[in-house]
């Protein structure tokens, strides 16, 4: 059966439902919702996310929201015959959640800030708040500093194999990688000085799902991306 995906593939939280079902060899259909219109906040949308944020999804009667439970369900319920993004042991789990809670309390919400600052207000016709961007881009730098010395350590993340932790940031990283989506706040540079940060960014953003990702959103020419859930 086909898994419906409600959200615009321009936003992030949906990109990062969509490449685990990449990379979990699941098929599915991407039903667009168009945030400009506030398509997610009508009620037919409302019963599938109470909160009015992407993504949605629908596996046959299945329904379910909030992206890092998406993905964490699909990981669970194709992971024995496909490969393995929660870990082995209960010590490698653990891991893998920790830095998968990282992605989601330390990187992604600065990220959001950074969208919203950067993208969202511009779009609106509305100022950026620079001083915010920069407070920001500050704590971000030390948090990819951590990151650092994780990587210095470990191939990923988690440990030695790719996992949700690892997979969870790449909408993040390709926003700051692309510095902004040519805002031209010099973001990349966070990602390109820290030697252990490029390297990962260059290993995960290379995975054949991650490009498929790429092309996806090449083929659907968007408005300013929106942060999301």
């Amino acid at each position: 059966m086909v898994v419906k995906v409600y959200g615009p593939i321009h936003a992030g939280c949906p990109q990062r439902v969509v490449v685990c079902l990449l990379e979990m060899g699941v098929d599915f259909e991407l039903v667009h919702v168009d945030l400009h219109k506030g398509e997610h906040k009508k009620s037919e949308f409302l019963l599938r996310q109470p909160f009015g944020q992407v993504p949605a999804i629908e596996d046959g009667d299945f329904k379910l929201f909030e992206s890092r439970a998406i993905v964490r369900y699909y990981a669970r319920k194709y992971g024995d015959g496909g490969p393995n993004l929660l870990g082995k042991t209960v010590e490698e789990k653990a891991i893998i959640d920790q830095w998968a809670e990282v992605e989601s309390h330390k990187f992604n919400e600065l990220i959001v800030s950074l969208v919203f600052q950067l993208e969202v207000l511009p779009g609106m016709g509305q100022p950026t708040n620079h001083e915010l961007v920069k407070e920001n881009v500050k704590k971000l730098e030390n948090v990819l500093d951590v990151y650092e010395k994780r990587l210095s350590e470990s191939k990923y993340l988690g440990g030695d194999n790719f996992s949700i932790a690892d997979m969870c940031h790449l909408p993040g990283l390709t926003f700051l990688i692309t510095d902004g989506y040519g805002v031209g706040e010099g973001l990349g540079d966070l990602i390109r000085e820290r030697k252990f940060v490029n390297s990962w960014w260059n290993d995960i953003s290379s995975r054949p799902s991650w490009n498929k990702v790429m092309n996806l959103i090449k083929t659907c020419p968007s408005p300013t991306p929106t942060p999301s859930n």
